[in-house]
């Protein structure tokens, strides 16, 4: 293992078009609204960030469209420190765009993939060696099932451990979940990936995720926002909690603490070093605006 954590993301980039505005418009009306804000997004652009910003290694996998927005995405990245040697630019495809309508009230969110929908394992396949190479390899779902499945792959031949944020939910076939060495859902996505639902029993949780243990062999970690995340370790179910902060944009929570996750798992530490280092990483990241802009330096964390 290196001493800087090599962590490689195979994932989605964005661009998020987030509208302000009073209220939501009923059918058929036009509303006047406050404000458009274009900020880079993307479950997987999110993690590479926050893995960068806390110090590590980041190549990210993915792909952009030869527009504007694919470019103001990349010159991002490498201000971020992330690698984009691996991003595939393509003529064909706009870049992925999430419009995002947001009152004080209520969010809605519209998602095209453009590129993410084009990633191929065949595009996988053309960067095998940022996987193997790395000590941890992240993803996520914004991309079609079929890469991901190729990464997972090509990452367990070569020993690489990988970690599976399941977002946004979908069902997943048991070939797919057991090539994975940790799955980090939140509570519902838990619920639609395994068809338990476990409310807040600490006794069903520690039973759900010990039967989903058995079942695929491989470590799950169920992210429970202000309560904190919840794994098994010697067996039994341990809870890591959440620093009480003030929050001001619960936007890339979940990216930031699998970014976090990642980076302890990179530099070798054990779950319950990982684990609560992560959570308070990503409560730092509500504390400010904005996925991207939010991810905390590893001082911050640890003064944290």
């Amino acid at each position: 293992m290196s001493s800087t954590p090599k962590v490689t993301v195979i994932g989605s980039l964005n661009m998020d078009l987030v509208v302000s505005m009073p209220r939501m418009p009923k059918q058929g009306e036009t509303l006047t609204g406050d404000a458009i804000h274009y900020i880079p997004g993307g479950k997987g652009a999110n993690q590479a960030v926050g893995c960068a910003r806390l110090g590590a290694d980041v190549t990210m996998i993915g792909a952009v469209g030869s527009d504007r927005f694919g470019e103001h995405i990349l010159q991002d990245m490498r201000r971020f420190g992330v690698s984009v040697e691996a991003l595939a630019v393509l003529e064909d495809k706009p870049t992925g765009t999430a419009s995002i309508f947001h009152t004080s009230e209520d969010n809605s969110i519209v998602i095209v993939p453009g590129a993410n929908g084009a990633v191929t394992p065949e595009m996988i396949d053309a960067h095998a060696s940022a996987i193997v190479s790395a000590d941890i390899v992240l993803l996520q779902l914004e991309i079609p099932l079929d890469a991901v499945e190729r990464a997972l792959q090509i990452a367990r031949s070569g020993g690489v451990r990988t970690v599976l944020n399941p977002a946004p939910a979908v069902h997943l076939p048991q070939e797919v979940l057991s090539l994975c060495d940790y799955v980090t859902p939140n509570e519902h996505e838990f619920e639609l990936l395994s068809s338990l639902a476990l409310g807040e029993s600490e006794a069903l949780i520690e039973e759900g995720i010990r039967s989903w243990e058995e079942r695929y062999g491989n470590k799950l970690l169920m992210t429970r926002g202000k309560h904190g995340v919840s794994y098994l370790d010697d067996n039994r179910l341990q809870t890591a909690s959440a620093p009480i902060v003030e929050a001001v944009d619960t936007t890339g929570a979940g990216d930031c603490f699998n970014a976090a996750f990642c980076y302890g798992l990179a530099s070798g530490w054990e779950l319950k070093q990982a684990v609560p280092f992560a959570v308070k990483a990503a409560s730092l990241s509500v504390t400010r605006f904005g996925a991207q802009a939010g991810m905390p330096t590893l001082q911050e964390v640890e003064s944290l």
